[in-house]
C-alpha cells in the first residue's frame, strides 16, 4: 500500500512537472506568435504611412500648381473682323473688337483682356481694351447715347473653349428704313475655340436683332501673330 501511495505521488509529480513544462512552452510560442503579429503590424502601419506620403506628395504638387490649361493669350490676325465689316449689326462703336482684324489677348486666372488697336492710325484715343470675367456673371459697358452691352463669359474647364453672350444696345440708323432714334437690341453669341496647337482661334457667332428679326450665324478664323 505504501509502495502504490509512493508511486502514485511520484507520477502525480512527474506529471505536474510536464504540464509546468508545457503551459511554459505553451506561453513561449504564444509569445512569439503575438511577437510576430505585432512585427507584421509594424511594418504594414509602415507602408500604409510611405504609401500615404507617395500620394499626398503628388496631389499636394497638383493642387498647387493647378491642372494644365490651354491659354488664349497672344497676338491674333484675321481677315475680316468678327462683325464681318458691318454686314451684321452686333458692334456698338467704332472701337469695338467685333470691328478688328487684330485682337491682342492676355489671360489670366480668372479673366481675360482683349485690346484691339484704334480704328484711325492716327487717332489720339488709346487702344480699346475690354476685360472678360470667366465667373459667369454680367458684366456691362455703355457709352451713351443708347449704346453699349451687357454680356457673360464662361470658360471650359480645359481653357479650350470660351462662350460669350451679349445683349448689345444700338440706335437704328439707315438704311434700315426706321426712326434714327429707335433702339435696337442684338443677341450674340460667340464660342471662341482654340486649336489643339494653339495657333488658330475660330470663332462661331449667332447673332439675332429683335428690332429687325434679322439671324445670322458665320465663323471668323484668327492666326496667331507671334
Amino acid at each position: 500500500m505504501h509502495n502504490v501511495k509512493f508511486l502514485f505521488t511520484k507520477f502525480t509529480f512527474l506529471f505536474t512537472i510536464q504540464i509546468r513544462r508545457a503551459e511554459k512552452y505553451q506561453g513561449r510560442f504564444a509569445e512569439l506568435i503575438l511577437m510576430d503579429m505585432k512585427n507584421k503590424r509594424n511594418v504594414l502601419y509602415s507602408l500604409a504611412f510611405m504609401l500615404a506620403g507617395i500620394i499626398y506628395v503628388p496631389v499636394q504638387a497638383q493642387q498647387k500648381n493647378g491642372p494644365h490649361r490651354a491659354n488664349f493669350s497672344g497676338e491674333w490676325k484675321s481677315k475680316e473682323s468678327i462683325s464681318m465689316g458691318g454686314n451684321i449689326v452686333c458692334s456698338y462703336e467704332a472701337g469695338d473688337r467685333m470691328l478688328s482684324k487684330t485682337i491682342k489677348i492676355t489671360e489670366q486666372a480668372d479673366f481675360l483682356t482683349m485690346e484691339v488697336p484704334s480704328p484711325s492710325p492716327g487717332a489720339v484715343r488709346a487702344n480699346s481694351v475690354e476685360k472678360l470675367t470667366f465667373d459667369g456673371k454680367q458684366s456691362k459697358i455703355t457709352y451713351g447715347g443708347g449704346r453699349g452691352k451687357e454680356f457673360t463669359v464662361r470658360l471650359s474647364a480645359d481653357g479650350k473653349t470660351m462662350t460669350i453672350n451679349s445683349i448689345i444696345h444700338l440706335m437704328a440708323a439707315e438704311p434700315y428704313n426706321i426712326k434714327v432714334d429707335e433702339q435696337q437690341i442684338v443677341n450674340v453669341t460667340e464660342v471662341w475655340k482654340l486649336s489643339n496647337d494653339g495657333n488658330s482661334i475660330t470663332v462661331l457667332a449667332n447673332a439675332k436683332s429683335t428690332l429687325l428679326g434679322d439671324k445670322r450665324s458665320w465663323k471668323t478664323v484668327f492666326y496667331k501673330a507671334n
